[in-house]
């Protein structure tokens, strides 16, 4: 059974409404169920909404929201009243989403290690990894950056102890247990297991994230020529 809610201010521009303390895909498929009908509906003032493990972020404009009462208060009021309507389903409320990826090599430069370190051989480590549908918690660190869960528990293996200060855009990596794909190239201390050619965020675009809180992510293993050839079709 999930938990009731908990509606408390963070600053004075924008409401939690928090599930619990815990890391569970059935409560984050929740979240993000109630993020895309509160999307559907936008209340006045709302400016964003960004769904998390545990949590929901309104982000409003206290002007736009009411007048008679703290802006708070308000809007409190319309999203206590709201999730009293809502149901307890959880059914899936994002796509699936395949994302190819050449796995070791220049691509994938802790493999190896990481393979060793969990007793698996290199192709075990790339079945298993491949093997599993993941789901999109949150988007957070970067811009379009997906934690995604159900990692095998084979797999899972704490991050680096000095983390790199460039990580190449589309590297897939493993933290502890969890895995995801670098967007942009940036500092990171996940361990590196491949690289996609897929393009996780455009600005431009519109969404301009590939991933959102809800999906369902299954990564497709190809080869280093794969590789060149989607990098190419993609530019």
């Amino acid at each position: 059974m999930l938990p009731a809610p908990h509606l408390f201010p963070m600053g004075d521009q924008a409401l939690i409404i928090e599930f619990g303390d815990r890391v569970d895909p059935v409560l984050s498929a929740r979240i993000a169920m109630l993020a895309q009908r509160l999307r559907e509906s936008l209340p006045i003032g709302v400016l964003d909404i960004v769904p998390a493990y545990s949590t929901l972020a309104l982000h409003y404009d206290p002007a736009a929201v009411g007048s008679g009462t703290s802006p708070y208060e308000a809007l409190a009021e319309i999203i206590g009243n709201w999730l009293q309507t809502q149901s307890a389903e959880t059914s899936a409320a994002g796509r699936l989403v395949e994302i190819p990826v050449c796995y070791g090599g220049t691509f994938g430069e802790d493999l190896e290690a990481l393979a060793i370190l969990r007793n698996l051989s290199v192709e075990q480590v790339i079945a298993i990894h491949s093997g599993t549908d993941y789901h999109v918690h949150m988007l957070g660190f970067v811009p379009g950056f997906a934690y995604l869960g159900g990692l095998d528990a084979r797999l899972a293996t704490p991050r680096r102890d000095s983390p790199r200060p460039r990580v190449p855009a589309g590297s897939v990596g493993i933290g502890g247990e969890q895995t995801g794909v670098y967007p942009l190239d940036t500092p990171g201390g996940w361990q590196i297991i491949g690289r996609t050619p897929l393009q996780l965020f455009t600005p431009d675009a519109s969404p301009p994230s590939l991933l959102n809180a809800g999906d369902v992510v299954r990564f497709v293993p190809i080869s280093a020529q794969e590789f060149e050839s989607q990098s190419k079709a993609a530019q």
